[in-house]
């Protein structure tokens, strides 16, 4: 395997969109390092390490979230806080993708404006 293959592999995180930020944030982190953990002898992991680690953490509502746990190779985190929900599932890092991650909204979150102070302070 090559670099040429190393730059289209990617690991995808997907995130129950319901989940506040606090908590989606400390999931990716966790589902990130569990997937990694879990594939960390695979041929697959081994090369997309020695390239550009590419990830995309992405939203998906309660029924994409669910269909995307029927996709091999992930590894799957629940919260406990969240009344023992599932909240984030890593897939193992690949170059072909079944066409529902093709579709898949990125996690970004409105850039937050600074306050002002009524007095102009």
């Amino acid at each position: 395997m090559g670099t040429q293959l190393t730059l289209n592999m990617k690991m995808y995180v997907l995130v129950r969109d319901d989940i506040p930020l606090g908590f989606a944030m400390v999931a990716v982190a966790h589902t990130s390092l569990a997937g990694y953990l879990k594939f960390q002898d695979s041929s697959e992991i081994k090369e997309w390490l020695s390239g550009p680690s590419f990830k995309a953490v992405c939203k998906a509502n309660a029924k994409e979230f669910e269909n995307a746990k029927l996709v091999p190779d992930r590894v799957v985190l629940t919260e406990l806080a969240l009344c023992n929900q599932d909240d984030a599932i890593a897939f193992k890092p690949r170059l072909e993708w079944p066409k529902m991650f093709k579709f898949r909204r990125l996690y970004r979150e409105a850039p937050v404006a600074p306050s002002t102070d009524a007095d102009g302070a």
